[in-house]
């Protein structure tokens, strides 16, 4: 079996880590062999002890823990100094959004390693490792809209569930996948407004479903612009697996939205569909154009790095498993995973973009 090694996530305020203790117990119990970087997991809550008593060898640093590794088990995609350790006999398995990152794509070709990104791994015509982090997301992105609507925040100052002798808050979904579906939930929950678009009338007729506060409409230029007029907060959930977002909403939406209104994109991985969005992180998560608060961080789901942790690790690791044991031509999801293999781009999203 490949070794698998698990590095610290270094990406700015990215505190999640890819397999939690128990699933490095699992790993181990089928004969293999683990090294975790030391305090990989610190910030999701598992110390270094939790995961000896797993299995793991703790390694002292990321360069050790590079160089005994076959197969990288990462959240984020790899950023400067990770590529500096990368070398072409790995097997890199982590979230790597390609569409909206060629300078990237192009290091990785140049690498010659095998990158599969966990978002275009695909069974059954689902994406099974996207799932667990879309969920997340989904709901951190109502929470953090909600948050930043508050007027000490930047925002117009509307509660999204209102109060008594109020009008309740207007929120606008984009999309109803995963995240879609869960941010709809989230602000239903709330108590919220919610108009939701998407171009499949079934994931139309399921969110309405969800309650009489939720209207579902066809994402038409014009409706998206009339509807946006009175939104207190939007949240971009767009996806086209493996390519980037399409702009479906224009800078000139952006400028008739209320003043103080708030725009979450969680399309931001894969570009954005807003015209004025662009990447922010928890350091400094949003900023004010048109008059507008927008949040564009790109890893949502590091707000909650424990449950995030915990969800991904379980989701991924059949796939860590067979990965380890070299099976990635018997599995089509883990094929249809391949975004890069010695120096070739392979996945059809990613093959025009070059």
């Amino acid at each position: 079996m490949l070794k698998i090694g698990v590095p610290k996530e270094i990406k700015p305020m990215e505190g999640r880590v890819s397999l939690v203790p128990s699933a490095v117990a699992e790993i181990v119990h089928n004969q293999g062999t683990e090294y975790v970087e030391t305090g990989a997991g610190e910030l999701s809550g598992f110390d270094d002890q939790q995961y000896q008593d797993s299995g793991a060898t703790i390694v002292d640093n990321a360069d050790a823990l590079f160089t005994a590794a076959e197969l990288l088990v990462k959240v984020k995609e790899p950023i400067a100094d990770d590529l500096k350790r990368l070398r072409s006999d790995h097997v890199l398995f982590c979230y790597l959004h390609l569409a909206a990152n060629i300078s990237l794509l192009e290091k990785l070709k140049k690498l010659g390693l095998l990158a599969i990104a966990f978002e275009t791994v695909e069974s059954r015509g689902k994406l099974p490792l996207l799932a667990p982090m879309s969920e997340v997301a989904g709901r951190v992105a109502v929470q953090s809209g909600a948050h930043f609507l508050h007027e000490s925040m930047g925002g117009r100052g509307v509660l999204l569930g209102g109060a008594t002798a109020t009008e309740r808050g207007q929120v606008t979904v984009l999309g109803a996948g995963t995240a879609g579906t869960f941010a709809i939930k989230e602000a239903a929950a709330m108590g919220a407004n919610i108009t939701v678009f998407d171009l499949n009338a079934d994931a139309l007729t399921r969110v309405r479903e969800f309650g009489p506060n939720i209207t579902a409409l066809y994402p038409s230029k014009n409706v998206i612009e009339r509807v946006l007029k009175i939104t207190d907060l939007l949240i971009g959930a767009v996806l086209i697996p493996g390519e980037a977002a399409p702009k479906l909403v224009t800078r000139e939406m952006v400028k008739n939205m209320p003043e103080g209104s708030v725009i979450v994109d969680i399309a931001i991985d894969q570009g954005g569909c807003v015209e004025t969005i662009r990447p922010t992180d928890y350091r400094q998560p949003t900023y004010v154009e048109e008059g507008v608060v927008h949040m564009g961080v790109t890893n949502l789901p590091g707000a909650v790095p424990r449950t995030s942790s915990e969800a991904l690790s379980a989701a991924i690791l059949p796939y860590v498993l067979q990965l380890a044991r070299g099976a990635v031509d018997e599995s089509p999801a883990l094929k249809a995973g391949i975004n890069v293999a010695n120096g070739k781009i392979v996945h059809p999203a990613l093959i025009s973009l070059v």
